[in-house]
């Protein structure tokens, strides 16, 4: 408890030193169907009514606070709450609650956005995305330390590693939605 306590102390003391200096993330998420880096994007992100910094400390610390409020919720095909909710809800009520960015409700529409990237240049909040079968996707949100927080068809909301054997062997690509 103590320790969990420290972590968001030290988080909330990141992420207000940060507010002022960095850069900000996108607020439009472009689609870049055509797999070229353009974007026109406006300057700044806003989470009630401040702007977010893109440093990765303070992206990890909202994450963080994420996880706390989803982790364990149950998997549930076409769910969007903590009584059941699917990888795509999750990733879109994440995207909605911290960066005040609304992406489309589907992993199939998900994949459209933001800009492709390889996956060693994965950074914190990119999008990852696995096919687990011939028409099934999967999506999850990179947290870094090669993990990502996703929702579970028998565990429900957790981290995984992408190193894990499975999902390795299913990865497809990565996206960035908030661009640094």
């Amino acid at each position: 408890m103590i320790n969990k306590l420290k972590v968001v102390i030290y988080g909330f003391v990141i992420f207000f030193a940060l507010m002022g200096c960095a850069n900000t993330p996108s607020e439009k998420i472009p689609d870049n169907n055509n797999n070229n880096n353009e974007s026109s994007t406006a300057s700044a992100t806003k989470v009630n009514n401040k702007e977010l910094p893109s440093n990765a400390d303070a992206l990890l610390f909202l994450l963080h606070n994420e996880y706390q409020v989803w982790e364990n919720s149950p998997y549930r095909l076409g769910g969007t709450s903590k009584k059941g909710l699917d990888c795509s809800a999750l990733v879109q009520n994440i995207y909605q609650n911290s960066f005040n960015i609304f992406l489309p409700r589907t992993t199939s529409t998900q994949v459209l956005k933001g800009t492709q990237i390889h996956k060693n240049k994965l950074q914190v909040a990119d999008l990852v995305f696995f096919k687990t079968s011939h028409s099934m996707q999967h999506v999850g949100i990179y947290i870094g330390d090669n993990q990502f927080m996703h929702v579970s068809t028998s565990k429900g909301v957790m981290i995984s590693s992408l190193d894990n054997i499975y999902w390795r062997s299913k990865y497809w690509q990565s996206r960035r939605i908030i661009q640094n």
